[in-house]
């Protein structure tokens, strides 16, 4: 089996896993002049599902699944530790604090980016993505003990 074709397959099955997920909740789909709480999920979960039918009926002879060789690991189990702190703090530590924190550990730890450039760049996006989130768009967001 080739990698293009296990991610198809793996892209699907995710789309699948939301969509049995939305009607087990029997959550309302609504209409597009009022859309309910499973229609963008729902939405986005069948584009996914025909992009990886898509890529898998299509795939070619890429490299094989087998051959494939893992050399960057580290950074996966980087990526999913900084998520799992996201999830963990977030309530507690509000919104802004917890994304500066795990972008910091993402661009300065990770990735080996100056000091200055990673606090700019995590401020900027926590800032920005609470500003455009809560503000904008009045989703409600963590702030946590600091209000901050």
């Amino acid at each position: 089996m080739s990698i293009d074709r296990a991610s198809g397959i793996a892209l699907a099955a995710l789309a699948l896993l939301v969509l049995e997920e939305t009607w087990r909740q029997r959550l309302p789909v609504g209409s597009i002049a009022n859309p309910g709480p499973a229609y963008f999920p729902g939405v986005l979960a069948l584009l996914l599902l025909l992009a990886g039918a898509a890529l898998t009926a299509v795939a070619g002879a890429g490299p094989r699944l087998a051959s494939l060789q893992w050399r960057e690991w580290r950074q996966a189990v980087a990526i999913f530790v900084a998520c799992v702190f996201c999830a963990v703090a977030l309530d507690r530590l509000g919104y802004r604090l917890t994304i500066v924190i795990a972008l910091g550990f993402l661009v300065g730890v990770v990735e080996r980016k100056p000091v200055v450039a990673t606090v700019i760049f995590a401020g900027a996006a926590a800032l920005g993505t609470f500003w455009l989130f809560d503000t904008l768009l009045r989703v409600p967001l963590p702030r946590g003990p600091f209000r901050f």
